[in-house]
């Protein structure tokens, strides 16, 4: 179905002009944005995926990934399709380069979505596996019947979004997980199709203006992102721009999509990404798509004991008392309850519109 969209505005020459993200895609009637779902139709914007799903599925929250906001629980994850960015090195590809017909399988009203989640089980809701950016107005109103149910909201992202529309998406996100891809303009224009600076104001406005939580995921992919002077850089970015509690993720790449003729990532150069992050003092790296014990553990960023321990994503150990280190009392940044949940590792896909 399609939605009156929102944040555009008309131009001299007669088309109209998206201002949702950096590409600014100008349009005339029939005509449809990068992304393929944000159209002009009956000379106005409108998202043509308003309400309609790829999937639901049932994840820990461990996967999307945020290790600090409420591990254990579970979380209803969902996408739509298309995408702002064009990463030749995109994993969800199948998802994110779709056309909204061939991928649209299910569908639910912001209103269904919330209450299947309570009926599920689900601490929160994920806008996930294709950019939550490019169907704001859907997940803004689910984000609103979420918590109206009392159903918390998680964004995966990539940042490349507007100011205005980036204000009022995040002012309705308790957690999000924002992508930077890499930490060099080149990287986002020959990889991504996109630009470094709007992704790292993103990050800034969300860590510093709102009461969004915030995790950060970098992809590191042999030969194009993992130098030791672009880690390096980053990591001393992040501590200087977002401070030391935020926590990094390093994850692995695979061949994929229009990069299958580059290596999978060795857990070597995940660990040594880490090692730069801890350095640059950063109080919780992570490494994620390898087995990794010591980089899927959170540590107490005083004492460094122990915090939460996982077996992939699964929290095998627990020992924090009211967000504090059990052995000091240091607080621990992030959003935890008495205890870790108990959802383990699985994926559980459900059709919503079946359940009615």
């Amino acid at each position: 179905m399609s939605n009156t969209g929102r944040w555009w505005h008309r131009l001299d020459d007669g088309r109209i002009q998206c201002d949702l993200c950096p590409r600014d895609c100008k349009l005339n009637e029939g005509q449809r944005g990068f992304c393929f779902v944000r159209a002009r139709e009956n000379d106005q914007m409108v998202l043509t995926t308003y309400g309609r799903s790829s999937g639901f599925c049932i994840d820990p929250i461990e996967k999307k990934p945020l290790n600090h906001f409420y591990p254990g629980t579970s979380v209803l994850s969902f996408g739509t399709a298309g995408c702002n960015l064009g990463c030749r090195f995109c994993q969800n590809w199948s998802i994110s380069k779709a056309k909204e017909w061939d991928r649209l399988s299910d569908q639910a009203t912001p209103e269904e979505l919330a209450r299947s989640a309570r009926r599920l089980g689900a601490k929160s809701v994920a806008f996930t596996y294709n950019d939550p950016t490019i169907f704001a107005e859907y997940a803004i109103d689910v984000a609103d019947a979420c918590h109206q149910a009392g159903v918390k909201t998680v964004a995966v992202p990539a940042g490349y979004i507007h100011a205005e529309a980036r204000r009022e998406l995040y002012a309705k996100m308790d957690a999000a997980n924002v992508d930077l891809k890499g930490f060099t303009e080149d990287f986002y224009r020959e990889q991504c199709l996109g630009h470094l600076q709007p992704v790292l104001e993103t990050l800034e406005y969300v860590a510093k203006e709102t009461r969004t939580w915030l995790e950060v995921t970098t992809l590191l992919i042999p030969g194009k992102n993992d130098s030791d002077q672009e880690l390096v850089k980053l990591c001393e970015w992040f501590a200087g721009h977002l401070g030391p509690n935020v926590p990094l993720h390093f994850t692995a790449f695979h061949p994929d999509f229009k990069l299958l003729d580059v290596e999978r990532t060795p857990l070597a150069t995940l660990r040594r990404a880490r090692a730069h992050a801890l350095a640059a003092g950063l109080n919780h790296v992570y490494t994620g798509n390898l087995p990794d014990l010591e980089g899927s553990t959170t540590y107490c960023p005083g004492c460094r004991a122990k915090v939460i321990v996982r077996s992939g994503y699964d929290v095998t150990g627990f020992e924090l008392e009211g967000g504090k280190c059990g052995a000091c009392g240091a607080a621990v940044a992030g959003h935890f309850e008495d205890a870790a949940g108990s959802f383990g590792t699985r994926r559980v896909p459900v059709r919503l519109s079946e359940a009615r």
